[in-house]
């Protein structure tokens, strides 16, 4: 059963700042590639053809590479 305007208004968390962080720490040491042949990578139009939600591509073409990724999602509800 839906909640009435009336009754959320008194479970309102009001105004804010909200500061979100993200702290990734990596390394790549001691790594070594000799003749290697690195390829490509794309994406065509249709890569992301029926996708839902909040869709992250990453992409490398390279060697010894430490790629890393943080998402935050704030999501804030109002009547």
């Amino acid at each position: 059963m839906a909640v009435s305007a009336g009754t959320l208004e008194h479970y309102s968390g009001g105004s804010s700042l909200v500061q979100s962080n993200q702290n990734l720490t990596g390394a790549v040491t001691g790594n070594s590639a000799s003749q290697v042949v690195t390829g490509t990578n794309s994406i065509t139009g249709d890569s992301f053809a029926g996708a839902s939600g909040l869709p992250s591509v990453i992409q490398n073409s390279g060697n010894n590479v430490l790629i890393q990724n943080g998402v935050i999602v704030n999501v804030q509800m109002k009547p």
